[in-house]
């Protein structure tokens, strides 16, 4: 079959060098990897044009946090190029795959995807550069260290004679590659740690950027999905001879023992088929499971005896029960969905000798796994083609279930593309949620005011119970300790406690969790920061103060502690009515930390301004950087005031943004952004600084008011963001 996509006029067939020994079904998508002589390839990582067009590739995926721009900055760095001459396009993972994975790893969570590929892609650049070089070399006939390259020039100074890369890129493609590849000293950057426009803005701006959403595919169909409402619950039966002869419907298919789908000539009409279908489901044991029962369930684990230890010195529950005196707290985290603007979905072709699927994921190399294993097929025989994502968030790496339904579907019409899309209901009630987690801490303070221990128990569900149980090692979950951990370059804990104790109960509802923005250190930088004010407090030591006595031994931390109070203005008296908060956490590789002013009138509070400071080792794209952090924001304070997910008989009540709401322009704070990159380490930036907003936000609010508020939403607690 030959489909010729409809949705660009640069869009075009081209075979695809990954589908060696069967038939190939690839289809040219705004960005996707082109097999044309008329470009050379000067190694996986560069093409070049004959017209100067450097086009960079990029494995790593493109949800709006500007990962394509920073990793093409750094190939471009060592390539020496051009920058106003840069474009990229994406391999695909099959194509990396049959290429002995030169282009390394799809994977783009954990904030992994600048600095998971640092040292991959400046190779990349500087081995097209030396290539480059040598070709130019071998042409005028001296030697390739008499040369140079900059802006996308090659230039042989004794003798004045220059080329460009476009024209010995032909040339340089018919190299060896060099095996010994120097990189640049940081002290001679040009393009890494500079402001330059995104790649993908203007494409974004004028409406031609494809999503998963938008591919469209000749003969193309629809399809729309549902699955038992209560998770684990599966069908019993539903009449297709109900909807069979509605207008545009195709087939009815069930989907394993837990969805149906309806596919049909429009998506619209596959969905209102399936809402008339009779569907009787079979909710099983978890439709008696609700908010309540899954609290309980965490409560008693506050106090359970099966627990694994994440970090611990001295012994912190024998000086505690000696304490001159002790000080306790419960805070609870709800689950959060992650609501992307773009529904899940997918497309997928099955001929039953390949199968080929387009989608948005933050994972291709598993979605690729995916698609052979529900298609039943070698993996070399199919392919992922991803393209830009609608928002991500955890959610698109946390699980490949919709690719595996539309492969599904796909297989009972041969030969035919299926599009299956998830309504918004679908998509929020059927989430691999951010998991449900309370903390009892119990502070202890010698007769001189000193604290001298702290118990952290955490009780809560596990992400890796739910996406990946191998990782899971004697019934250690490493996610759950984010920002505990002793040391280390990844979550070290900021604090020097003379007796520590953190240990965790793992308690697991039948809802799945997952990755969401930031993980487990959205609730624990609210456990640790908010605790350590409530003790300042109850010492009667300022905040800052306070935690400077506890943060000598991690110098890193306490920098970005004491940037961001400098600059929120800690210690100096505020505008009336506006009231301060501190936070501070190291995460994803990076240190950041929070000055949050807020005021509150009644139950409404307005959070004026947020000051961030942030290390992550290096900044590649500093502006970047700085919308990074206010998008990040976004989010922390939508999850604090306005997120969380309930359950009642089972099922997840919030079906759509009227009742699981977003933040709105109004409502959101001046960002000032404090970056101060040490240098020496590569940390994240996409994830880090949203842990410290909420905490901030609520030690400020306890500074407005009075009151600690431990469980979450706030809005489920009588305040209003206003």
């Amino acid at each position: 079959m030959n489909f010729q996509p409809k949705f660009d006029r640069r869009s075009f067939i081209v075979g695809s060098a990954a589908a060696a020994g069967g038939l190939c079904l690839a289809f040219r998508i705004p960005g996707a990897i082109a097999d044309a002589v008329s470009e050379p390839e000067v190694n996986a990582w560069v093409v070049i044009k004959p017209d100067e067009t450097v086009i960079i590739r990029i494995a790593r995926s493109e949800m709006g946090q500007g990962t394509l721009t920073g990793l093409a900055q750094m190939v471009a760095e060592e390539l020496e190029c051009d920058w106003s001459k840069v474009t990229y396009e994406f391999p695909t993972p099959g194509q990396n795959a049959a290429r002995n994975h030169v282009w390394g790893s799809f994977f783009t969570a954990g904030s992994q995807g600048i600095r998971g590929s640092v040292d991959l892609v400046r190779s990349g650049g500087a081995a097209a550069r030396m290539m480059l070089i040598e070709a130019a070399a071998r042409r005028w006939g001296v030697a390739a260290s008499e040369c140079s390259a900059a802006q996308g020039k090659i230039v042989h100074a004794s003798s004045r004679r220059s080329t460009t890369f476009g024209a010995v890129a032909s040339a340089a493609a018919k190299l060896a590659p060099p095996t010994h590849i120097p990189l640049k000293d940081p002290k001679d950057w040009k393009l890494i740690g500079k402001d330059v426009k995104r790649l993908d803005t203007p494409d974004k701006t004028q409406g031609k950027t494809i999503f998963g959403i938008d591919i469209r595919l000749p003969g193309m169909l629809y399809a729309a999905f549902s699955a038992c409402p209560v998770n684990g619950g599966k069908i019993k039966r539903f009449d297709a001879t109900k909807i069979a002869t509605n207008t545009g419907v195709k087939k009815i298919v069930q989907i394993e023992d837990y969805g149906v789908a309806v596919v049909a000539d429009s998506w619209w009409r596959a969905k209102t088929a399936l809402d008339a279908l009779p569907i009787e489901w079979d909710d099983g044991a978890n439709a008696k499971v609700s908010s309540s029962s899954i609290d309980a369930v965490l409560k008693e684990g506050l106090d359970a005896n099966d627990v694994v230890v994440g970090n611990q010195s001295g012994n912190a529950k024998a000086v505690l029960a000696n304490a001159a005196e002790t000080f306790e707290a419960v805070y609870s985290y709800p689950y959060q969905a992650h609501a992307t603007m773009e529904p899940m979905n997918a497309t997928a072709l099955f001929t039953g000798e390949r199968c080929e699927v387009w989608c948005s994921t933050q994972n291709g190399d598993a979605a690729l796994a995916v698609v052979a294993q529900a298609a039943g097929l070698r993996p070399e025989r199919c392919d992922v083609h991803k393209t830009f994502l609608g928002g991500g968030f955890g959610r698109r790496s946390s699980s490949q279930d919709y690719v595996r339904q539309a492969v599904l579907i796909a297989k009972q019409m041969p030969g035919i593309p299926i599009k299956m899309l998830w309504s918004r209901e679908e998509d929020m009630t059927h989430d691999w949620y951010h998991p449900i987690t309370q903390c009892k801490m119990i502070a202890g303070f010698d007769k001189d005011n000193n604290l001298i221990a702290i118990h952290y128990r955490i009780s809560g569900q596990s992400i890796f119970a739910s996406i990946g149980p191998t990782q899971i090692r004697n019934g250690l979950d490493p996610v759950t300790f984010s920002g505990f951990s002793a040391g280390g370059n990844e979550d070290a804990f900021g604090y020097t406690i003379p007796n520590l104790l953190v240990d965790y109960a793992m308690r697991n509802p039948h809802l799945h969790s997952g990755f969401w923005r930031g993980v487990t250190i959205n609730h624990n930088a609210i456990f640790i920061e908010c605790f350590m004010d409530e003790l300042a407090s109850h010492a009667g030591i300022d905040a800052l103060e306070f935690r400077r006595k506890l943060m000598g031994n991690h110098p890193k931390h306490l920098a970005v502690l004491n940037a961001a109070a400098e600059r929120g203005g800690w210690g100096k008296p505020a505008p009336a009515g506006i009231f301060r908060g501190l936070a501070q956490a190291m995460v994803f590789g990076s240190y950041v930390a929070a000055c949050a002013e807020v005021s509150v009138v009644g139950n409404n509070v307005k959070v004026h301004r947020i000051v961030a400071a942030t290390d992550p080792g290096y900044a590649v794209n500093p502006g970047q950087i700085e919308r990074q952090v206010a998008g990040s924001f976004v989010y922390g304070l939508t999850g604090l005031f306005l997120g969380g997910i309930t359950v009642k008989d089972g099922k997840v009540e919030q079906q759509n943004f009227d009742s699981y709401d977003m933040m709105r322009i109004r409502q959101m704070p001046k960002v000032e952004t404090v970056l101060m990159p040490s240098g020496g380490f590569w940390g994240g930036v996409g994830e880090p600084t949203i842990c410290v907003a909420a905490p901030a936000v609520l030690n400020a609010i306890a500074a407005a008011t009075g009151k600690r508020y431990r469980t979450f939403p706030l809005q489920a607690q009588g305040l209003s963001l206003v």
